[in-house]
């Protein structure tokens, strides 16, 4: 079974960015409560 490819808004990629950034949430845990990859949070942040 595949999965389909999820999009995300410019607005979502910043609002989540800034959950690492400004409000000290880790990567691993920000992932885990929007269920997305740690690899796409990762791109995001940087």
């Amino acid at each position: 079974m595949t999965r389909k490819r999820r999009s995300f808004s410019s607005e979502f990629k910043l609002d989540t960015a800034s959950l690492v950034l400004d409000q000290g949430y880790s990567i691993a845990e920000a992932s885990r409560s929007l269920d997305i990859g740690e690899t796409i949070l990762r791109r995001w942040v940087k």
